[in-house]
């Protein structure tokens, strides 16, 4: 089931394309009411499909599905992790690094070693807490963060909680994705190679508190039923930049919710994204966006999200 939220309440789209209004209001509590909820819901728009007595629901304007609890963003894909840092040394390290690289590179064949994950990348989920308050919806104006001169975009398949968590174990935590979206993991890529550099704390201070977008559509976790065959793609000013696809993850959803869950409670309405896709953001393509352009990122059977990048925007 695909949802939507309006001003008004939730709608879904029916089976020939209208929307249908339903008698839910809010995402997350219509999504944590479980198989009952859908399928009370999926009564309403069968009847409706088809009908014309039943007048179909206006989306409007794109608004925000949902206000997140909390956001927890996760690492998953080791060529994604490679490929970032193979260009973050190439583009902002002094250049002696980046020749080392290189030359290590050309002479071996080889992956430099330092660019590789280490182990605790394989043996447990990574991930940090992103700032759930900074959000667009689709459609909304970006700004340029006055603290970058590299923003750049990511292409992330994300859910939102439908049950609460506490030291789950990996198949109870699977049990709780209540819907999936897309999200733009917005960056700062310059800041991200000072911080890998220079912050006590890691390459994900300022690079990324700033802003994050949420797609308007939201599927139900069955129409996902295999998180690791999503593919999308991502096009500025209509053009395609890159596509990819979240097959050959490091870590399954349960993996990730039970580690995120250990020692502490996650609840309904906590949003978690499972990381860029590999090859889906403008810091593997060593390729930037500008002012002016319009980003708009697509997961194939869920949606899209665009954002336009304007020298007008404020945070």
């Amino acid at each position: 089931m695909k949802l939507r939220r309006t001003p008004d309440g939730l709608i879904a789209e029916a089976a020939d394309g209208r929307w249908i209004t339903l008698a839910a209001t809010d995402l997350v509590a219509f999504l944590a009411g479980g198989e009952g909820e859908r399928e009370a819901a999926q009564a309403t728009i069968d009847a409706a499909a088809g009908n014309p007595d039943v007048p179909g629901a206006d989306p409007g304007a794109a608004i925000l599905p949902l206000q997140p609890r909390s956001m927890r963003a996760f690492m998953l894909w080791e060529s994604h992790l490679i490929a970032s840092s193979r260009m973050l040394v190439k583009r902002f390290f002094p250049a002696p690094a980046a020749k080392v690289v290189a030359g290590y590179e050309r002479a071996t064949g080889r992956t430099f070693p330092k660019l590789k994950p280490n182990k605790r990348f394989y043996e447990t989920p990574s991930f940090y807490m992103a700032n759930h308050a900074a959000l667009l919806a689709d459609g909304e104006e970006m700004w340029w963060p006055s603290h970058t001169r590299f923003l750049d975009f990511e292409l992330e398949l994300a859910f939102v909680l439908a049950k609460p968590l506490a030291d789950a174990t990996p198949a109870e935590a699977a049990e709780a994705v209540g819907g999936w979206f897309v999200l733009n993991d917005w960056s700062a890529r310059d800041v991200q190679a000072e911080d890998a550099r220079e912050s006590i704390f890691g390459p994900v201070v300022k690079s990324k508190t700033f802003a994050n977008s949420i797609g308007a559509d939201v599927i139900t976790a069955d129409e996902l039923p295999n998180w690791q065959a999503a593919t999308g793609r991502v096009r500025v000013d209509g053009e395609v930049w890159c596509e990819g696809g979240t097959a050959g993850a490091a870590h399954d959803i349960g993996a990730m919710l039970a580690y995120a869950s250990a020692g502490e409670r996650l609840q309904p309405g906590d949003v978690i994204s499972t990381g860029t896709m590999p090859g889906c953001c403008g810091l593997e393509l060593d390729r930037w966006i500008r002012p002016g352009q319009t980003v708009e990122l697509e997961i194939d059977g869920i949606g899209t999200l665009s954002n336009k990048i304007s020298a007008g925007a404020t945070p």
